[in-house]
Order: C-alpha cells, then structure tokens, then sequence
C-alpha cells in the first residue's frame, strides 16, 4: 500500500523557520540620531504621568491623566468629557493622517525611529549586548552547550529585561489615576487589582514582543508595512543600495587592482549592512518588507567606504525618481522640491486644517450644559384646580473648576415650577440650583401649567449661569396634556 507521502510527493514547508538575528555594534550619524530618538520617547512616556498641573481646587494636578473613573481626559489646560469625545477621534484622525504625511514624505521613518516596538527592541537589544557581547560572541553563545556561564548570562538578561517590561507596564498605569497615590498603593499591596492585571498583561507582551520575537513583529505581526505600499511614491525617501555605484562587487579590494580593465563597483560584498540591520535583511536585494528603514546599514556601509577610501553613501536615502535619473546620468531633485509636491501638501493642509478647527472648537466652547428628559410614567397628572403638571429630570454640566449657581427656567407654556426641594405654593418661573465644580448636577423639575386645547407644547429649558459670564444653554422638551 503505498504512503501518504508516495502521493503527494515531497512535503512542501509553507514558511520559512526563524534565523535568530544579532545585531552588530554600529556607530555613525543614524545610530546616534536613533540614541536619541529614543531618550526621549522613553522619557516623555516615564516622566509625563508625574508631571503636575494646577487646575485649582476642585480637579486634579495631574497634567496627563485618563481618569476612567470619573470620566475626564485632562492634558494640561484642556479637559476633555464624555460627551466631547469627538475630539479624541480628531486626535486620532490627525496621528493617522500625519503617519500618511510622514511616510509619504520619508518612508518608514516612523518605524525605525519612533514606533514602540522598535524603541524597545532596540532597547533590549543593548541589554543583550551590554551582557553578553556583540554580534559574535551572541553567535558563539547561542551555539555553546548550557553551562554555567551561558546561565548566568541569560538569566541577567533576562531579569534585566523583566525589570524594563514591568517598569513598561507600570509607568503605563500611572496614566489613569494619580501617579504618585497609585505608586504607593502598588508597592504596599492596596492598589486595584486591575491594576496589577495591566502591569501583568503588558510586561508579558513587553518582554516577548520586545525581547524574544523582535524582528518577526515587523515582519509578519505589524499591518503597517502592508499599508504604507499605498502611502509611498516615487518620491518618497527609502533606504536604497545604490546598485548603479556598487554592482558589479569585487568581494574584496584585490581584484580591482589586479585588473585595471574590469569594471567593478565599490561594494566590496563585506556583508556589513546585513550584520547590523535588526531584522537580518540584505538591502541590497532591493526594497523589502522587513526594512524599517533605520540607517544603520549606512553607518556600517560609511565606515567600509571610508577604509577603503571610496565615497560614502553607496547606502543611502534616495527616492525612486532620483535613483532613475543618477541612473541616466541627470542630476537629483532638491529636498524642498522632493518634500513640496501635491501628496504631501494635501496631507499637511488636512491635518493642518483638522487641528484648527480643534482648536477653535476647544476655545470657544461652552461651559455649561443642560440636557432634559421628561418623565414618560406617568405623561402628566391633573392637580385639583384642573391644571396640568409634567414631570423632567434635568441635568447641568459645569466644566468650570468651580461651583456655579445655575438658573433654569422654562419657555413654551404658561404655568410654574419647582424641584424636589421646593412647593407648588413657593414656585416660580424659575428655579436656582448649585453645581458642583466639574460635575454634573441631577434635579427632578415639576411644571404646573393650565388645561389647554392641545395635548402637546413645545417647551425649551434654558439653564443661565449667574457668575456674570453670561454663559447659557437650552434643550428641548414636550409639555404633555389629556386629549380632548
């Protein structure tokens, strides 16, 4: 009887197994410019959540803070509610329009720089580095037999990783309820256990996403490479081997100087670029998935040209239209002529113009609210002189970081009312009430108004601040009769 394997032939692998990567040390004008990149996205994400902020009294100091609880987003002068979260879809509109922006105009600069995943890589790439050596002594560790030197070097590491994972998680936490009040709740066992949940959740992903799987991340887990095909053009800046300079290679300088007459490029097939890019890709294959478009590669590749005195950047940042015309001999466009063109200035003025109108929103908007829900069990109740009263539950936001007295009266009928702290015999037109600084004030209002032809009025409450702001709001409503 003949195997499953006799019938459908040689097994066919759908991927391809991981090679472990390990990136060489490289110093140059890119590597610093990623240093300090990433000094200072680590530091605004540890220190903004302890920085301060007064609001006065009556909100908290805290300048960034996502208080779930009370339903506020505070980013230093502005605060955010409930019923403003259109402005977080504009903030997040803007991010994803300026990503189209960005890459348009620079490629995936955003992923070599400034994306999580490849801050903390990068990260724990250095760790890795600082305790077990660069790229070849990594190799010859990860192929030598367990003992108690590779123990203990993979047992610092990884505790030093542990600690730069939690350390995420946590500061990640101090975003939502204040910083220093949670700090001490952590540490002596009180906090929330959400709490501890988050922290769990996102030092487990931190450490494996940032520490063991690296490189797979951006190849095959982030969709943004797949995207970005539609955000770039042919002007649009890439890391690009300049093959027009370096083809044909010579794997190494001898050949050039034995024979004259051959044509030889000035690669010299080092393989530098391959042993420092952090997700093992050789650009000289040409564009790829996996390039985050860091610069390392130019680092390493300067450093070669230099030693063996060449001109540097055979790696560089080119676009396509400017690769075809050094190609053809013609000279390269501008920067400001490669960066001003119809793509990227429509971006800028979308975003440009979305963050306006924020803006102008955030400025002029109101203070005070009122939103008003009529009773509907019952419609409405006949009192004993024959009129007709109505029953609303009103609610009025104060945005103000103080307590405001609110006047709410009503248009549309005839007739009187008062809350649950007043009488028929006391009402008005009108009624007073104070609400609390930064909240919202609940009052049950009833409206007394005579028998009528109609079984429905139109009614309009209209809340009036009395702190000489002038500051007012309405809804509307429906004043319910009998029907004839």
């Amino acid at each position: 009887m003949a195997s499953p394997d006799d019938l459908t032939g040689p097994r066919q692998r759908f991927f391809e197994a991981r090679r472990k990567v390990f990136p060489k040390k490289i110093d140059g004008t890119f590597r610093r410019l990623k240093w300090a990149v990433m000094a200072a996205t680590l530091t605004i994400y540890y220190v903004t959540p302890w920085l301060r902020w007064d609001r006065g009294p009556y909100a908290p100091d805290q300048a960034v803070l996502l208080d779930l609880a009370h339903r506020r987003f505070y980013m230093f002068s502005i605060e955010i509610w409930p019923h403003e979260f259109y402005y977080v879809a504009g903030l997040l509109i803007m991010a994803a329009i300026g990503l189209f922006l960005v890459t348009s105009a620079v490629g995936r600069a955003w992923c070599g720089y400034a994306c999580p995943q490849t801050v903390w890589t990068d990260l724990f790439v250095h760790v890795e580095r600082l305790i077990e050596g660069d790229r070849n002594a990594q190799i010859k560790l990860d192929r030598s037999a367990w003992n108690v030197e590779k123990l203990a070097k993979r047992g610092t590491k990884f505790a030093l990783w542990l600690a730069i994972a939690m350390a995420t998680g946590g500061a990640w936490i101090f975003y939502f309820a204040d910083a220093p009040t949670l700090a001490h709740q952590l540490f002596n066992g009180t906090a929330p256990f959400i709490a501890y949940g988050t922290i769990g959740v996102l030092t487990f992903t931190t450490f494996t996403l940032g520490g063991l799987m690296r490189e797979q991340v951006c190849i095959y887990m982030c969709p943004w490479p797949r995207i970005q095909s539609a955000m770039m053009d042919e002007n649009s800046l890439a890391v690009t081997y300049k093959f027009w300079r370096g083809e044909p290679r010579t794997h190494g300088t001898k050949r050039a100087h034995e024979d004259p007459a051959v044509k030889v490029g000035d690669c010299i097939d080092c393989n530098a670029c391959v042993a420092v890019c952090p997700t093992g890709i050789d650009i000289r294959e040409g564009s790829q998935i996996g390039c985050i478009t860091c610069g390392l590669c130019i680092d390493a590749c300067d450093q070669i040209m230099e030693r063996i005195g060449r001109e540097p950047r055979l790696i560089g940042y080119t676009t396509e239209a400017d690769a075809e015309r050094a190609v053809a001999g013609q000279p390269t466009l501008s920067p400001l002529k490669r960066l001003f063109r119809p793509r990227t200035i429509i971006y800028f003025l979308v975003w440009a113009g979305i963050g306006l109108g924020m803006l102008f929103a955030v400025g002029a908007r109101q203070h005070l609210g009122i939103s008003v829900v009529q009773n509907r069990n019952p419609l409405w109740v006949r009192l004993s002189d024959g009129s007709i009263r109505n029953t609303y539950m009103v609610k009025v936001r104060n945005m103000e970081a103080r307590p405001r007295q609110v006047r709410i009266a009503i248009d549309g009928v005839p007739g009187v009312m008062w809350n649950e702290n007043g009488s028929r015999e006391a009402a008005g037109r009108s009624v007073t009430i104070t609400v609390p600084a930064d909240k919202v004030a609940e009052t049950q209002l009833f409206v007394a108004a005579p028998a009528a032809d109609t079984d429905r009025d139109d009614v309009v409450f209209t809340a009036h601040a009395l702190d000489g702001q002038g500051e007012t709001a309405s809804d509307d409503s429906f004043f319910e009769r009998p029907e004839k």
